[in-house]
């Protein structure tokens, strides 16, 4: 998607290797629900997980809903072609997770989900938590399995945390990594041109570029000392880091200059 997928793949894909050693645990939510078939891609389908989708539908933009939705497919096929994943994975987690991971990116005028203050990121998490816990099935929805949604999305461009992190986590992580990183992760070349041809990614470098620029520029405090930083460095007029990074914190006024 970015310059610093590069990165992220390295860091990931030792997480992903290691998926297929680990150990089978029995799971009460693989089976139990309907599933439908989208691109080729067979996911679960739950009345939540079509809110959610629509949800996303209505607060993004094309070309960020049509990588939501490669996020999705991408990490439901990870899960689908590995059995220890298949029989470990909360899919219903997995779903409403990749689907509101960019809530924070929602460009309507005085979004509910978008704040002055916090990462995009965070503002997804407490979307889908806000959602779920909303929702007419929230009871099945224990404290566990909706942290497991916040952690997934407020750590998904965060592989040096997420990497460690539950199954749920770093496969949501994992699918999103997969978008413009061609086959990979145990997706075979047919499994991804299918869901290129579904949701093409033509426009993914650009879209991603001028919402970075977008967040750099309307809320700029929360991209200090994340991986969006460089787009406001690179990007956008008067934009500065000194005084608000983390070592500026620690050291005060007795940074050296670069």
């Amino acid at each position: 998607m970015l310059p610093l997928r590069i990165i992220v793949f390295a860091q990931v894909a030792s997480r992903a290797m290691a998926f297929l050693k680990g150990s089978c645990q029995e799971s009460d939510h693989i089976d139990q629900y309907h599933h439908r078939t989208i691109a080729g891609v067979q996911v679960i389908d739950t009345p939540l997980v079509r809110a959610a989708q629509q949800l996303a539908l209505d607060h993004s933009t094309d070309w960020a809903y049509k990588h939501i939705m490669r996020s999705w497919l991408f990490g439901a096929l990870i899960i689908d072609n590995n059995a220890t994943l298949h029989e470990s994975i909360d899919l219903e987690v997995h779903a409403i997770a990749a689907l509101m991971h960019d809530m924070g990116w929602d460009p309507t005028p005085n979004s509910p989900f978008v704040s002055s203050d916090k990462r995009f990121e965070v503002d997804g998490a407490m979307a889908a938590r806000e959602f779920i816990r909303g929702s007419n099935v929230s009871a099945r929805w224990d404290d566990h399995r909706i942290q497991l949604v916040w952690d997934a999305i407020a750590l998904h461009a965060t592989p040096s945390i997420h990497t460690y992190k539950e199954l749920e986590v770093a496969v949501t992580a994992t699918g999103i990594n997969a978008d413009g990183a061609g086959p990979s992760f145990g997706i075979t070349k047919d499994q991804y041109d299918s869901v290129l041809r579904e949701f093409p990614d033509f426009d993914l470098v650009d879209g991603a570029n001028k919402t970075m620029i977008w967040l750099c520029q309307t809320k700029p405090r929360t991209t200090i000392d994340t991986w969006v930083q460089p787009w406001g460095e690179y990007f956008v007029p008067n934009y500065t880091a000194k005084g608000f990074r983390a070592i500026d914190q620690v050291l005060g006024g007795k940074v050296p200059d670069a």
